[in-house]
């Protein structure tokens, strides 16, 4: 629209704006606190530094986005440097520093100079972020500015649109079939999943699953409807010969012989007499073990081997259980690198639940098939892309020992899950719900991926995208090898020059190999403007 003095304004993008009137703000708070606000996948940055910090840098923190009746609000905590005092919000209300308080997310509107192709916020949509390091201080080169990392990093990000993008339907007639863009470019779904789900998809994952919750929860109940003849071993009050075998001397030869554990030998036999099920290893009451007990359960699900002697079968999948140190005098605490091994499930048995597995007959349990799978790259490339585009901060979270949190080994792990399942969802289980909902986020960008690029599967309308659309495409991209590094720089640069620069600097990686080869397409007397003459 135009405003009285002529100026275009338009709306693009969304942000945190405006505080909610105290009454509405007491609800969301309630809700909060009660854990039954939904989540929409999307976070906000700012800075968590004090006004009075002038010489220390710029520290994230994160904001998640909640529905209500429709509406999107993040809560904020007060960070004022007015010692004491109460400052009067949007709202009208008075609030002092370290209040809570919630925003409402709203458009961005633009004040477009169309003479200039120029556009600036009509409101002030974020304050209170450093502007430089005050010892660091120098105004003659901004690029440099802490601000303009963020506005960089940050805030260019927070503010793209998070909703899913289709095609046209009127488009459907004019574009070829093979061109139609998909409604996320990795095939995913992103449907609600279960408790029941993440072990299943987990265990066909191969990645080991962890039961936490109270005694008489039902953990050991969920497996067996995997499968129904697993083999338990107790840790609670596992010995070392038990869990790890021993050795035994022979007294004809002299000489000592390696026997392995009781359940070992039965569940090799069940794997050789059904090679194609799935057979569930399940290590219960692991909390309530000892720590030397625990230290040999860990070398058993890190290596999937006893001891550095016997092998598990390639159908054996790790599922583990145990109490929670405030539920029982016998538990003790999990090691970190244990705890991080894992995916974990959280058990909370509802009446519904319960209710579903009493009216299952066991002879109806689904046994899960074994089949090999390959996967084509080491890890998933959604993964990849959204390493590359949000960095150091999502590759590893704080450990707190009560909550999955996300780093290199458990992105691995996240990897097996989304190959297996196409479920982004499943990942809460590995890496946190906070960091899940980033990326199912993420994913639901309209990008087009290094496959799309390689195979021609895209069309002019799928370049239209925003800036942020064409970084996550970029740093996805940016994973290409030799062989289709031509094609790839050349698709590059349709998304103009300073992507292609972008490009260019993630694909070599500081590489003096890959920066040669960059600088060869560069002067290729056939290759000139990133297009072929």
């Amino acid at each position: 629209m135009r405003g009285r003095n002529g100026i275009l304004e338009v709306e693009f993008g969304e942000y945190p704006q405006w505080t909610c009137s105290k009454q509405l703000g007491k609800t969301l708070e309630r809700l909060y606190r009660s854990n039954t606000l939904n989540k929409t996948g999307k976070c906000y940055t700012t800075d968590s530094r004090p006004y009075s910090e002038y010489d220390k840098g710029f520290a994230s923190q994160k904001h998640i986005e909640y529905e209500y009746n429709g509406k999107k609000y993040v809560r904020v905590k007060v960070n004022s440097y007015f010692d004491g005092s109460e400052i009067t919000f949007s709202n009208g209300e008075k609030y002092k520093d370290g209040d809570f308080i919630w925003i409402s997310v709203s458009p961005i509107k633009w004040l477009v100079d169309e003479k200039n192709d120029l556009a600036i916020t009509k409101n002030i949509i974020v304050s209170g972020v450093q502007f430089n390091i005050e010892s660091n201080y120098n105004g003659k080169n901004f690029d440099k500015m802490n601000i303009k990392k963020f506005f960089d990093n940050d805030l260019s990000k927070d503010i793209v649109l998070s909703k899913d993008y289709d095609v046209n339907l009127n488009k459907t007639d004019i574009m070829p079939k093979n061109l139609l863009k998909k409604k996320n470019p990795y095939n995913f779904n992103f449907d609600n999943v279960s408790e029941e789900d993440i072990i299943k998809g987990s265990v066909e994952s191969n990645v080991s699953v962890f039961l936490h919750g109270q005694s008489s929860e039902g953990k050991s109940a969920r497996v067996k409807q995997l499968d129904p003849d697993l083999e338990i071993i107790y840790l609670g009050t596992a010995t070392p010969e038990s869990l790890n075998g021993k050795s035994v001397y022979n007294s004809n030869t002299g000489e000592m012989i390696d026997v392995p554990p009781t359940w070992y030998k039965k569940i090799k036999q069940k794997c050789e007499s059904e090679p194609n099920k799935i057979h569930i290893l399940f290590f219960d009451e692991l909390t309530n073990a000892v720590p030397s007990i625990q230290k040999m359960a860990f070398n058993i699900v890190l290596d999937k081997e006893i001891d550095g002697k016997w092998k598990l079968p390639d159908n054996v999948r790790i599922v583990a259980a145990g109490n929670e140190l405030n539920d029982s005098l016998a538990a003790n605490t999990m090691a970190e690198p244990l705890f991080n091994r894992f995916a974990h499930v959280y058990i909370q048995t509802t009446a519904e639940s319960w209710l579903k597995w009493a009216c299952t007959p066991e002879q109806e349990y689904k046994r899960l098939d074994y089949q090999e799978s390959k996967q084509e790259y080491k890890i998933h490339p959604a993964i990849y892309s959204f390493i590359a585009f949000r960095g150091d901060e999502v590759l590893r979270t704080e450990y707190t020992g009560d909550k999955p949190n996300a780093d290199p080994r458990k992105w691995e792990l996240a990897s097996k899950v989304l190959y297996q399942t196409r479920n982004p969802e499943m990942l809460r289980a590995l890496v946190g719900e906070d960091i899940t909902s980033e990326f199912c986020a993420f994913c639901k960008q309209r990008v087009i991926t290094l496959e799309d690029v390689i195979n021609d599967n895209y069309s002019e309308y799928d370049l239209e995208m925003g800036m942020s659309e064409k970084y996550a495409t970029i740093v996805g991209l940016s994973r290409c090898n030799y062989e289709n590094l031509k094609k790839v720089r050349i698709f590059a640069m349709k998304l103009g020059s300073e992507f292609c620069a972008l490009f260019d600097s993630l694909w070599a990686h500081g590489d003096l190999e890959r920066v040669e080869k960059i600088a060869e397409l560069t002067i290729d007397n056939d290759y000139i403007g990133g297009m072929k003459k």
